[in-house]
């Protein structure tokens, strides 16, 4: 097959031009295009293109070249290196306007997971524009045609959920903003990330996680390893934070005070970051007293452990009730507390042991109870 003297001149001078590490993927682009190997070439540009060095020649590629052939390889790849030439634009409103003219290319009956791709793209570069009742809408369309489909690829549930919880950051939603990234994060390898981008997500997921006033459960995120990325940066604190609220050590919350106060977004919600705390450690009260007998709790005990007077316990287990945080009852005469149940929790190293003591006393209780019923009735262990 003869080279579109086109394809072969932009190939053979980027050849020349390109630094000797780029220089033989044109090459090697030349051949395969010459060969019709379609698949292969579609590789090789793919590998080329998420090459850090190879950005500034992504937008060449893809109208010089990848234009050229586009009809030989999967639709998804296309929208994904036209996405790769995009974000390379200076102009976000003409990477939104190529994303959506790129949509309406694969917009076919044959197409629909890359027209669905494309979509949210588009829609994303909108977001960036602040334009969220665009971004709303795509998002509420392409979430129709995903659910259609009967297998959908990775790369577009992974588009869904982050243009999802970039949404839900720019309209402040911390608890959907929390779900869809740690969906988001699901479906990618954090190690493709940038550093830079893996310590803000695992910021802002911090942030979404502390302000949510649905969240009362970090298990998901302390046990991710994208919490990993925020040990050695300004934002470490974040993690000792995190493990403050989730273990309800109002202690260690008020000794980082300084730190949180500097965090505009944390500084604004003291009020509700002093309830929750307070509710984490009422959670974790209680938690720590299932299975040793102690169902009924006085205020005043509560009051001790959440640093809150006596009569503002009655609010605190209210709330807690009505989050579903703990089930039980109010007994406002004789002022304590019936918990039945506690919503479950993500334990730390101290709260594992703490369940180990536990566990341990209540085998003891056990041998005790049999030991006593064979004293009493032998007959029973005969």
């Amino acid at each position: 097959m003869e080279v579109d003297s086109g394809v072969s001149t932009y190939l053979q001078t980027q050849q020349r031009q390109a630094p000797a590490e780029l220089a033989h993927y044109f090459s090697e682009f030349e051949d395969l295009y010459e060969r019709k190997i379609w698949h292969q070439l579609t590789q090789q540009v793919e590998k080329f293109i998420n090459l850090p060095e190879a950005a500034s020649y992504r937008v060449g590629l893809y109208t010089e070249f990848v234009r050229e052939w586009q009809k030989h390889m999967n639709p998804v790849k296309l929208v994904l290196f036209a996405l790769a030439a995009a974000r390379q634009f200076d102009s976000i409103p003409e990477a939104a306007e190529f994303m959506e003219k790129i949509a309406g290319e694969v917009d076919t009956p044959a197409s629909q997971e890359a027209f669905a791709l494309a979509s949210l793209e588009s829609a994303h570069f909108r977001l960036l524009l602040n334009d969220l009742d665009a971004t709303r809408d795509a998002l509420e369309k392409s979430q129709q045609l995903v659910e259609s489909f009967s297998t959908v690829d990775p790369v577009i549930y992974a588009s869904f959920y982050r243009v999802c919880a970039d949404y839900y950051k720019a309209k402040a939603a911390f608890g959907q903003y929390y779900k869809n990234a740690l969906l988001l994060l699901a479906c990618i390898d954090i190690q493709e990330l940038s550093a830079e981008d893996r310590v803000q997500r695992a910021y802002d997921l911090a942030i979404a996680a502390l302000l949510s006033d649905t969240i009362y459960n970090f298990g998901d995120l302390l046990s991710h390893p994208i919490i990993e990325s925020l040990k050695g940066t300004e934002h470490e604190w974040m993690v000792t934070l995190l493990l403050a609220f989730n273990s309800g050590d109002i202690g260690k919350f008020e000794s980082l005070q300084g730190s949180l106060q500097a965090q505009p977004l944390l500084a604004q919600q003291q009020a509700f970051l002093q309830q929750k705390i307070r509710l984490m450690a009422l959670i974790e009260s209680m938690f720590r007293r299932q299975g040793t007998g102690a169902r009924t709790i006085p205020f005043s005990m509560v009051s001790g452990e959440t640093k809150l007077p006596v009569g503002e316990i009655e609010h605190l287990v209210m709330k807690a009730l009505s989050l579903g945080l703990i089930r039980g009852g109010i007994d406002q005469v004789d002022q304590q507390i019936t918990v039945q149940w506690v919503q479950p929790r993500y334990l730390g190293k101290d709260q594992i042991q703490n369940l180990v003591d536990r566990l341990a006393q209540w085998e003891a209780r056990v041998q005790d109870t049999a030991q006593q019923m064979g004293q009493t009735a032998p007959e029973l262990f005969a």
